[in-house]
Parts: structure tokens; sequence; C-alpha cells
């Protein structure tokens, strides 16, 4: 891959309205989420929430 140049107002990960099923259950539900450069995100919630999903 490239290396890209990011500015400081630029997210290094960017997840908008994400959607994902297994089945019947529905595990992410419109997820949105920006990261920025250097900034350090904990992402909490019960067992079977789609944490796991998300972070794949």
């Amino acid at each position: 891959m490239a290396e890209q140049n990011w500015t400081s107002d630029q997210p290094i990960v960017s997840v908008k309205d994400v959607h994902k099923s297994f089945g019947d259950l529905e595990v992410l539900k419109g997820v949105s989420l920006d990261v920025m450069k250097g900034e350090v995100i904990c992402i909490i919630g019960p067992s079977g929430s789609g944490k796991s999903t998300l972070i794949r």
C-alpha cells in the first residue's frame, strides 16, 4: 500500500453507517466512528453486541 499523508483534521479510521447481521441477528446497526491520529478509543458493550465484529 502507498503511504498516506494525513492532516490533523482527517481521521485515520472512518466508519460510516455500518450494518452487519448474522442470520436474523443484527449486531451492528448503523455504526459510525472516526478515529483521529494519536487518539485512543475504547469499545465497550455486553457480550454479543458486535465489538469484535466492528474491530475486524
